[in-house]
């Protein structure tokens, strides 16, 4: 599902605004790089920036870094931020195996993923966004008392997702297999890119939200 490549694409995100050359220098110091104390919440494998441009837009005291590793997704969402520019929200083009380069022990109050890639062989486990590893580290750069919000219409790679959890100190606070048919849940989503084709196509979305156990 991955877009074309887009000749120029690299030196077009290097010459953008809206993101972040060197991001591993912010560590410790996202807040200072917005210019407020507002709470940070990242998008990791944000895809063509919908979702996060949607939820910068709709909350202005929040502020948003999205995060995808292919520069020809990447720069759709620049496009979008070019569009309708937004002060509460910036772009990282990098692998998230480098997360805790970049952001320090508790500095991010949310993250989402939304559609990652399944990774679908055993093999590439540990690649999967909501793997246990991955939890690990969000363990390390969330808040106490942060949330992590996980969407998806692929059910093997959600159940996968759920039986991580077991393995590691994280729980659900809740939790869904059909969020579209869940009046709780469904108030105030806002529909990613694959959300609305996938939706539209009769898939059931599910999702949970996550928080660590003994952490408020």
């Amino acid at each position: 599902m991955r877009l074309r490549n887009i000749t120029g694409s690299r030196e077009m995100i290097g010459e953008s605004r809206f993101v972040i050359q060197e991001p591993k220098v912010l560590r410790g110091k996202w807040r200072e790089q917005f210019g407020s104390g507002n709470p940070i919440h990242i998008e990791i494998g944000m895809g063509k920036g919908k979702f996060l441009h949607t939820l910068a837009k709709q909350n202005p005291d929040i502020n948003y870094i999205g995060i995808e590793k292919y520069s020809s997704v990447l720069l759709r969402a620049i496009q979008k931020s070019e569009e309708e520019e937004l002060p509460n929200l910036l772009f990282i083009r990098m692998d998230a195996e480098e997360l805790l380069e970049v952001f320090d022990k508790g500095e991010v109050d949310r993250i989402y993923l939304n559609f990652s890639d399944p990774w679908p062989k055993d093999r590439h486990a540990k690649r999967r966004l909501p793997s246990e590893q991955f939890l690990n580290r969000y363990d390390i750069i969330l808040k106490q008392e942060g949330r992590l919000e996980f969407k998806t219409d692929n059910r093997a790679l959600f159940d996968f997702a759920v039986e991580e959890l077991a393995k590691t100190c994280w729980t659900a606070e809740k939790i869904t297999y059909d969020l579209h048919n869940d009046a709780d849940m469904r108030e105030g989503n806002v529909m990613t890119e694959y959300e609305e084709k996938f939706s539209t196509m009769g898939n059931p979305i599910c999702k949970y939200v996550i928080y660590r156990r003994g952490k408020v």
